[in-house]
């Protein structure tokens, strides 16, 4: 899949969004990431279609979670255009293009409030729990 990868300037075909999207909710998951939330901000946004919200318990949680975001991503032929936040770990973001991910402690998430911000206008969607 790795000769498939576009440009960051380039969007994803939907069917692989959507597969994207399978793969970050399933390496979350994997790891019991909690309150994993799915947001479509492309009619808000050019720099990506999707983010991805979830919470870790601790910061090693956190670090964890996104390090399996990341691996599963490049073992899928998606590898991640940039990770930031590793060193603290409160707020990790994997940037997959045309989604997303933002991993986070629940203080952090509750500070930031990003449902809240990226939800005006926009469709948000739980995952089903």
């Amino acid at each position: 899949m790795d000769s498939e990868r576009k440009k960051p300037s380039e969007k994803l075909p939907d069917s692989s969004v959507e597969a994207l999207l399978e793969l970050v909710t399933k390496a979350l998951e994997d790891l019991k990431g909690v309150d994993i939330r799915l947001l479509d901000v492309s009619d808000m946004t050019t720099i990506t279609d999707r983010m991805v919200i979830a919470s870790g318990t601790s910061t090693r949680h956190v670090k964890a979670l996104a390090d399996n975001v990341t691996l599963k991503a490049k073992q899928a032929g998606f590898p991640p255009l940039g990770v930031e936040g590793e060193q603290a770990s409160e707020w990790v973001l994997v940037d997959l293009g045309d989604v997303v991910v933002h991993v986070m402690t629940p203080a952090t998430r509750e500070f930031y409030a990003l449902e809240k911000l990226w939800s005006v206008g926009g469709s948000d969607h739980a995952d089903p729990e």
